[in-house]
């Protein structure tokens, strides 16, 4: 039976908000292979890592054990590493294709550096260190695509700056270079699965959801920045529409996004919490507000506890046999854990006010924890609260985030719609692709 022809656009953070309302109307070309629309909630973590290569895989961040974008060898402080395409071992939707004899064009899918081989093309992602790397698969379509650009590939953009005319000229161009190299691919390559994933919807949202939406709680008025989002979308909808005039009228299409986006409030600095808690203790204080939080800062025989920051926190129990300093007996692992579990999910608001805050034990979460797990993930407010991690501050309250300007959280709710009928009703986006495998075999 022959394969299918399926384009799966990514829009990394694109909330059914601006995809399904704010913008109606105004993205036509997007619009246009959109004949089904869905709302789908994202994985636990809803983070872009792990939550593209669930969707990829039809597994749980569990089951891969990836939890983030960085990760703690279990049992060391010290020891910590970066997620990247060498830890996943599940096969991904491409490899089924390849399986079936078809072959698939993919850019830009997390994580995918370092390139892996792939039956078809492979441009990696944003955690590409940069040009100078092998990022392509074959190898050799390096040098096409920088002969095409006459000039560097573009991964990502820094989005986290004060100086927001340098964002939108950075996403701006990295947006049409990575569509010229898409069109580029799907025009000059036999292929029956194109999936690609922009994180330029994801930075557009980080750095400017406070000039675009009136209930941010730091909303300046009318400003001149309150329609880059808008506008952005509308850059992406004409560059994807000069794209799909070009592609085959058999293609199927899906548009999805790994998870939603809303302002955030603030960051909640969660070793803070610990120190005043009892359960982190230092050899000596913090000479200044926002001090990372390092190891041998820690008076590991007086710790219970540390923990991340990031859109969600991370906490770490220092265990008896475990870490080489650890105090909580293995016996109490658990009681520890659940009454660190029940003041986490009590925490108020600056004002008093009740916190929608949930904390999981990863094993609750998934069928299985591979990798190194944190003991405890933990949502402040329902996301609404990013996690900081740095120490020294005079409120655990921070109106910003303590990495740098950030204006948006990311929520649970993402998008997916379809140019033609999904078979059911998916609840998460890890359902999308493992249904979407017999559609693309045939």
């Amino acid at each position: 039976m022959d394969l299918e022809r399926l384009f799966v656009l990514g829009l990394d953070s694109a909330p059914p908000r601006i995809l399904y309302r704010d913008l109606r109307g105004e993205l036509e070309n997007i619009e246009s292979i959109m004949e089904v629309k869905r709302e789908l909630r994202s994985t636990h973590p809803p983070i872009t890592i792990p939550a593209w290569i669930s969707m990829a895989t039809g597994r749980t961040p569990g089951e891969l054990g990836l939890y983030g974008f960085r990760h703690r060898r279990t049992g060391s402080y010290t020891d910590m590493y970066i997620a990247n395409s060498r830890l996943v071992r599940e096969k991904p939707v491409w490899a089924y294709v390849g399986q079936r004899g078809g072959r698939s064009i993919i850019v830009g899918v997390p994580p995918s550096y370092p390139p892996k081989p792939v039956r078809g093309w492979l441009v990696t992602d944003f955690i590409t260190p940069g040009p100078d790397k092998n990022y392509t698969w074959p190898p050799s379509l390096k040098a096409e695509i920088e002969g095409l650009l006459g000039g560097p590939y573009m991964f990502d953009v820094e989005f986290r700056l004060h100086d927001k005319d340098r964002i939108v000229r950075g996403l701006w161009r990295m947006t049409e270079i990575q569509f010229r190299v898409l069109e580029h691919l799907v025009t000059t390559r036999e292929w029956n699965l194109a999936f690609y994933v922009l994180i330029g919807t994801d930075r557009v949202q980080h750095a400017f959801w406070k000039y675009y939406d009136p209930s941010h709680p730091r909303y300046p008025g009318p400003n001149k920045y309150e329609s880059v989002i808008p506008d952005y979308y509308r850059l992406v909808d004409k560059l994807f529409g000069r794209l799909l005039e070009k592609l085959p009228r058999d293609t199927e299409f899906i548009v999805v996004s790994d998870h939603g986006a809303k302002p955030m409030k603030g960051a909640f600095a969660v070793n803070q919490w610990l120190i005043e808690e009892g359960y982190l203790a230092l050899k000596k204080q913090p000479e200044k507000p926002g001090t990372d939080l390092r190891p041998d800062m820690i008076d590991w025989g007086r710790t219970v506890a540390w923990g991340w920051g990031g859109y969600y926190a991370r906490i770490f129990l220092n265990v008896k046999g475990r870490e080489p300093e650890g105090v909580v007996e293995r016996e109490h692992y658990w009681d520890v854990l659940e009454e660190l579990r029940r003041k986490l999910e009590n925490i108020r608001g600056p004002d008093g006010e009740k916190w929608e805050t949930r904390a999981y034990a990863p094993r609750e979460l998934y069928p299985e924890t591979r990798g190194d797990p944190p003991d405890l993930m933990v949502y402040f407010d329902d996301l609404y609260w990013r996690s900081a991690g740095t120490i020294g501050w005079p409120s655990m309250y921070l109106e910003e985030n303590d990495r740098g300007p950030d204006d948006a959280v990311h929520d649970w709710i993402g998008v997916l719609a379809s140019s033609t009928r999904l078979e059911g009703e998916p609840e998460s986006v890890t359902e999308v692709f493992t249904r979407g495998v017999p559609l693309i075999q045939g």
